[in-house]
């Protein structure tokens, strides 16, 4: 990396001064900024007042040697980055390995020669050069990070208010009105409405449950809950609209109840994703299935939470299925993968992103199985406690 010397300030810290006298000509000619010391009490003053980028230190000193210089150096936060070459007469390796155990960068042995010194001077002025580049532009990054989160939390949050009231809206005319009051393309229309208010809605809440979660400030509260009456709620919810494709959505249940511990909110959330997806992704006349049941927890799976047992829970469909090719995609934020539903329904590919992160939350995996033409199987578990 080439370096504008110009915009380098070096202290030269020798207490021989004809050595600095040397030092500032050969560094000075190549346009480097230049001050000196010419002991180690001197040193520690002009590194304070004068913020060097690099300090070339003379060992050898009276009163204050520059290994003690550069260990008051490395305790202080502010100075403790400053690169150190070392300047010595030594060539012992004790005295090489102590220096580098200070946080000596680099040593340079007297007498030194022209094209050696400004080698690596240069190399260690192009480090400092480097890291900060990557501050900036971490810097840069955090800022941009929480610009854009702050932005998706505002829109999630001042739209999904007035989006909950349009889709109650369409929900209700919906429910009122007669198909065979209203002219066919008129009512088309008004489903299309209701359903585009429905996925309108769905991705808010989907994305300010992710930014939420992302920031840290969505809390997890465990409370007492049948797993089986969970499941079931949300079925139950779900039937309209599953009846709307003509799916038939039903509950498989080994079990009549079953106390977890979990974050209710966020659990149903995972339900809902998953049901509205089998929904989304399933044929005409086709069944979507919610399996529950209860089965010991295998040792590669264990969390150290619940007592060895675990809920599974199963939604599966017969529907379009996935490509082998985009499987490794589905839950991987980088890839953020989404596909359109068999009757043209648009998702965000934040769904699955969001019951992953649940489930993890509340000690469980989240796992498919797929094959495309036949169907998909969505699972997750929950210890028992």
């Amino acid at each position: 990396m080439k370096i504008n010397p110009a915009e380098y300030k070096i202290l030269v810290v020798d207490d021989v001064q004809s050595n600095v006298l040397l030092l500032k000509a050969l560094l000075g000619r190549e346009g480097f900024g230049i001050v000196y010391a010419m002991n180690g009490t001197e040193a520690l003053e002009k590194v304070k007042s004068e913020h060097p980028d690099l300090i070339l230190l003379d060992v050898m000193m009276p009163d204050m040697d520059g290994f003690e210089v550069a260990g008051r150096l490395k305790v202080e936060p502010e100075q403790a980055e400053i690169p150190i070459i070392f300047l010595t007469a030594l060539n012992d390796s004790a005295s090489v390995v102590k220096g580098f155990q200070l946080g000596a960068n680099d040593f340079i042995s007297k007498p030194f020669r022209r094209e050696e010194l400004l080698i690596r001077v240069e190399h260690q002025l192009s480090l400092v050069d480097a890291r900060r580049i990557i501050l900036r532009q971490t810097e840069e990054l955090r800022k941009t990070i929480a610009g854009r989160d702050k932005l998706y939390s505002v829109i999630a949050h001042d739209l999904r208010s007035p989006m909950a009231s349009i889709k109650m809206l369409c929900n209700t005319i919906m429910m009122s009105i007669d198909q065979q009051t209203v002219p066919g393309d008129v009512f088309e229309m008004l489903e299309m409405t209701n359903k585009t208010a429905e996925e309108v809605f769905s991705l808010l809440d989907n994305l300010l449950k992710w930014t939420k979660s992302q920031l840290g400030k969505l809390s997890n509260v465990p409370q007492p809950i049948d797993m089986v009456g969970l499941v079931d709620g949300v079925i139950e919810v779900f039937k309209p609209i599953a009846q709307s494709k003509s799916i038939s959505l039903e509950l498989n249940s080994e079990i009549e109840f079953v106390n977890v511990i979990i974050d209710i909110e966020m659990i149903k959330s995972v339900v809902r994703n998953l049901i509205s997806n089998a929904i989304k992704f399933s044929h005409k006349d086709t069944v979507v299935m919610v399996h529950v049941k209860v089965q010991d927890i295998t040792n590669e799976n264990a969390t150290g939470e619940g007592n060895g047992k675990e809920v599974l829970v199963t939604v599966s469909d017969k529907g379009c299925g996935i490509k082998k090719e985009d499987q490794g995609k589905l839950l991987n934020e980088a890839t953020h993968f989404t596909t359109f539903g068999t009757d043209s329904e648009e998702g965000s590919g934040l769904g699955l992103l969001l019951c992953k992160d649940f489930v993890s939350k509340n000690h469980g995996r989240l796992w498919f199985t797929s094959e495309e033409g036949v169907g998909s199987n969505f699972n997750f578990t929950i210890p028992i406690k």
